[in-house]
């Protein structure tokens, strides 16, 4: 049986380092591209000679040459410019677009039956670039952000209760921005109710701090924006799809009639697997969250009204 193959575009931190996590895993062969001459060829030639280290046998190839994409059967786009301190994620919006349009356009052409998870911000109007762009079934076209904000946000918890982050399972909405929505409501420790472990006040303050969670990294890092945990997120979700495991992780997804949305890739608890999107959860949310969902998902379709007009220039 021939191996899978995943063809991760843009060879900088995010796309390097998920080659990393996904060799780990012995997912797939891998291919690494970037316009950068040599990077992608370099990341891989390292990554290869860790194998005898890390004991996952993997091809790789790293290229600048579209061609060595053809017929992946997933591919992970985390090309596009990183934040930079004083950054939002909108700042990156006409840039981004114009990189992501040129990448979708040429990497399916060779690969129209594969997968594609969006990594690059802003993330839920990209995620919209790339379906618009490919004509792809909206449920084989996602974006990477639910998991990495709720590993923020679980990682948050576990520190302030001095617990494992294994034992802390969260749940969030929205889009990947300052307005995302974590949700106390439907976070436990072991199973037991956050609410019974901390009070409002500090779970509160934890919600901003996710909500923040990225621009933190920025600041502290000064040239570069977080890569180890966006990786690991977009690892997370190539495993559910490679391996079909059927898991229920919130990602970006077009949601239509779901949640009342009316037509936008958001962020929401879906059931992924080979086919993609198998399936978007519906949460019975309170009046409080369902306003600040809603707002959350009016700043996306601003945005993407935005961006229509980069698309269709």
């Amino acid at each position: 049986m021939a191996r899978k193959k995943i063809s991760i575009i843009g060879s900088g931190n995010v796309g390097s380092t998920c080659a990393h996590w996904l060799a780990q895993k012995e997912l797939a062969d891998i291919v690494l591209l970037d316009i950068l001459d040599g990077l992608a060829a370099g990341k891989a030639l390292d990554l290869y000679e860790a194998s005898p280290i890390g004991h996952f046998d993997v091809n790789f190839i790293g290229t600048g040459d579209y061609q060595h994409t053809v017929g992946s059967d997933l591919v992970i786009i985390t090309s596009g410019l990183p934040r930079k301190p004083g950054m939002s994620r909108d700042d990156l919006l006409k840039k981004n677009t114009e990189i992501v349009v040129d990448v979708t356009r040429k990497l399916c052409r060779l690969s129209p039956d594969a997968l594609l998870i969006v990594v690059c911000n802003p993330l839920d109007v990209m995620t919209f670039v790339v379906a618009e762009v490919s004509g792809f079934p909206q449920k084989r076209v996602m974006g990477m952000a639910g998991i990495l904000d709720t590993a923020r946000y679980r990682s948050f918890i576990a520190e302030a209760l001095g617990v494992s982050v294994n034992d802390v399972a969260a749940m969030l909405l929205g889009g990947h921005g300052d307005d995302m929505v974590p949700l106390p409501r439907y976070t436990t420790v072991a199973g037991i109710p956050l609410a019974e472990l901390m009070d409002q006040r500090k779970i509160e303050a934890i919600v901003e701090r996710t909500r923040q969670g990225g621009g933190e990294i920025v600041n502290l890092m000064k040239t570069a924006s977080a890569y180890y945990a966006p990786a690991a997120a977009a690892a997370e979700m190539a495993e559910a799809i490679i391996k079909d495991k059927k898991r229920v992780l919130p990602c970006c997804a077009w949601c239509d009639q779901e949640y009342g949305v009316g037509g936008a890739y958001v962020g929401v608890p879906i059931v992924l697997g080979a086919a993609g999107v198998e399936k978007i959860i519906e949460l019975q949310l309170t009046p409080q969250e369902k306003h600040l969902f809603e707002n959350s998902v009016s700043h996306v379709k601003q945005l993407v009204n935005q961006v229509k007009t980069f698309i269709s220039s």
